[in-house]
């Protein structure tokens, strides 16, 4: 359990030092003075959802091996092919 915390807690480091990461981020900063109000807004969402989704996937990648994402992702189309069904 220690070593799952502890691979988590690496995940979310590695997704905030990421290189595309932190050029999202060097971006808005350099040019937060020239945005206007919408564009800077729009910048920190794209950033905001990069940063979530790239920590999600190394958070996955950490705690599950590759037959268990794949078991997962099977139930998943399973569950919506039942969810189509019953439309």
């Amino acid at each position: 359990m220690i070593s799952t915390a502890i691979a988590i807690q690496d995940a979310t480091g590695n997704a905030v030092v990421d290189f595309s990461t932190m050029k999202l981020a060097r971006q808005i900063y350099q040019n937060k003075d020239t945005m206007s109000s919408e564009d800077f807004a729009e910048a920190m969402f794209a950033y905001s959802a990069h940063l979530s989704a790239l920590t999600a996937t190394l958070v996955v990648n950490a705690v599950m091996s590759e037959a268990d994402l794949t078991s997962l992702l099977n139930t998943v189309r399973e569950m919506d092919e039942m969810g189509k069904d019953n439309e």
